[in-house]
């Protein structure tokens, strides 16, 4: 047997798999409790660098009546490397693990104390799962995995109640500013449910409906108070109460990371100084607080002097804080929070957080804010999603005809996924656009086909999807404040098309499991090359997507042995004999969604209500 100086020195002798790019970890995104039996691990090889990865499990305490081998499933690729996947149900809540990997004529093995060329001594210098505990699952609420968000600022969506408009109100569809008022509120809202019931929308999020002086109320004064301009308790309780009569739930926007500097608390800080029973609340470097040369001397939200940023470690700023979160679970009914600036905000803070509202209700929904990798937020002791900024970028120049071709755009996909636990990437928020950036429309250059190939992706890809208000009927708008505009209720004026494909879109992932939680695999994604295919299969449903954002038609071959059919039209596609493959053609700047189910192959009308209905 080798000794650990020997194994070593035989690995690095041998230069076929190359150990530099070879990693894994015992936790985090890379071993975790995918449900209270199941555990995943993945490891990391370099790209086309290892043809078969194995992974060697066991009782440490009985390897030899419980030791399994399972070979790993290559489930994504970025840039430089390949990921390998598999589940592992180990019979006693525990296991030690290695890895075994197979490239040409060299095998590796791989523990916790490093490579060998001949096989260790199990479990000896094995990684370790001491024992799974269920109470450590990260589990976010069922329900979001099917989920079809639909984000809602107040002000610019409808006008329910002229006699809560503020005076300053402008005309309805005017060009906006960063200081316009529309006038609408949440009975404009209410007013609209049925609207959002027939695109297919089965949850709301809403930008802040707290009192605040601004349009946008991100900069609250009053936590516990609905602002006047929107209306009052009793409307929010009905807005809530008649949403979910119709399926619909309610998600709200908590902006605990800063505040108003015109909020009773901060106004008594300017007032009192370090005497003020508020002064720990914030960040105040010196006193008096002043601004200078647009500088505030304490710290707030960017350089916003009027948004002060909260201390959340200070123990009454604190409490204020999570009991408003509890008080409208509590007073409303409302189903969860969307967080703004969340990654500003200690991570004590939002454990905390996490218990107070799943104490109320487990099943609310914990949405982050946080723009970039989010693995801290995401390991089941805070946030159950975050807002996918990352995925909406890279989607975004892929169809703009980018540096990004579709062999790149397929190693971007690997690289996100790998990020974050499956379960987390089943509910992660994606979007394409939000009142924080242009309107993805305008970001497509005004081109409704690729926002309908932007759509097919969003529906069809792993994630919940969030549409925000108006892009369904074809909104633009540059920046803030352009992208904030008012929502167009004249059906003349709306681009009917778009809307009825997002509604078709929207069914179709209603319907099928598979595009909620099925597994996601790429097809095809060539390099210099702007077609990609890729998969969604669960036990009743195969799924094949082809997108084609080229001003050039395409000819896909693609590796069908079975019967599919088209998911929204119902042309059948039948394979060429002896060839097991099916030729697809697309047309520019369009896209085809094939589907095979275990049951008899039926209709569109019988799988997806027709539009209109």
């Amino acid at each position: 047997m080798q000794t650990r100086e020997q194994a070593f020195q035989a690995a690095s002798q041998r230069t076929t798999i190359h150990r530099e790019a070879l990693h894994h970890v015992p936790h985090s995104n890379w071993a975790y409790l995918y449900d209270k039996d199941t555990f995943h691990l993945r490891v990391r090889t370099g790209k086309e660098n290892v043809g078969q990865v194995f992974a060697l499990t066991g009782d440490k305490y009985d390897w030899e009546h419980y030791h399994e081998e399972h070979r790993m499933r290559k489930i994504a690729s970025d840039q430089f490397f390949d990921y390998w996947e598999t589940a592992v149900k180990p019979e006693n809540k525990r296991f030690s693990y290695a890895f075994r990997m197979q490239a040409e004529d060299e095998t590796l093995w791989m523990t916790e104390t490093g490579f060998y060329t001949e096989p260790p001594a199990p479990p000896d210098g094995f990684y370790e799962r001491p024992y799974i505990h269920e109470v450590d699952l990260f589990t976010a609420p069922e329900w979001a995995k099917s989920a079809v968000f639909y984000q809602i600022m107040p002000d610019r969506f409808a006008n329910g109640d002229a006699g809560n408009d503020p005076v300053n109100v402008a005309a309805w569809g005017d060009t906006p500013t960063a200081e316009s008022f529309f006038g609408g509120d949440l009975q404009g809202i209410i007013d609209h449910l049925d609207y959002l019931a027939r695109l297919g929308i089965t949850a709301i999020y809403l930008t802040p409906i707290f009192e605040a002086p601004s349009n946008h109320k991100y900069d609250t004064t009053d936590y516990r108070k609905v602002d006047p301009d929107f209306g009052d308790v009793e409307v929010l309780k009905e807005l809530v109460a008649n949403a979910h009569a119709k399926g619909i739930r309610v998600v709200l926007d908590a902006v605990f990371n800063h505040i108003s500097a015109q909020s009773p608390q901060f106004q008594s800080v300017i007032e009192h100084g370090e005497h003020s029973e508020y002064a720990g609340w914030f960040h105040i470097h010196n006193f008096p607080v002043k601004v200078t040369d647009g500088k505030p001397n304490y710290d707030a939200f960017g350089f916003f002097a009027d948004m002060p940023k909260l201390n959340t470690v200070n123990p009454e700023a604190r409490k204020y804080l999570l009991d408003t979160a509890g008080y409208w679970l509590k007073e409303v009914g409302i189903d969860g929070w969307r967080l703004d600036v969340a990654n500003e905000i200690d991570h004590t803070f939002w454990r905390d957080f996490r218990k107070v509202v799943k104490d109320i209700n487990p099943e609310a929904f914990i949405i982050g804010e946080v723009w970039s990798d989010s693995m801290r937020w995401l390991n089941g002791d805070q946030f159950d999603s975050v807002m996918n900024y990352p995925l909406a970028s890279r989607l975004t120049e892929y169809l703009n005809n980018g540096d990004m071709d579709a062999g790149r755009f397929g190693e971007q996909l690997g690289n996100l996924l790998m990020r974050y636990p499956q379960q987390a990437n089943e509910v992660l928020f994606n979007l394409l656009a939000s009142h924080d950036t242009p309107r993805i429309l305008t970001q497509l250059g005004g081109d409704p086909r690729k926002l309908k190939l932007a759509a097919a992706f969003l529906f069809t890809f792993t994630g919940t999807p969030c549409i925000f208000y108006g892009d369904e009927i074809g909104l633009e708008g540059e920046g803030d404040p352009d992208c904030r505009k008012c929502m167009i209720w004249e059906e003349e004026r709306q681009n009917r098309e778009l809307f009825e494909c997002y509604q078709s879109l929207i069914r179709l992932r209603k319907a099928f499991p598979a595009l909620q939680t099925g597994r996601f695999r790429i097809l095809t994604a060539n390099p210099q090359e702007r077609a990609f295919v890729y998969e969604r299969v669960d036990a009743d449903a195969h799924f094949v997507i082809s997108l084609n954002p080229s001003e050039q038609p395409a000819t896909l071959p693609l590796p069908l042995e079975d019967h599919f059919q088209d998911a929204l039209n119902g042309e059948k596609l039948i394979p060429s004999e002896g060839e097991g493959q099916v030729l697809l053609d697309l047309a520019p700047y369009s896209y085809r969604i094939l589907i095979k189910t275990n049951e008899t192959l039926r209709s569109p009308e019988q799988a997806v209500h027709p539009v209109g209905e």
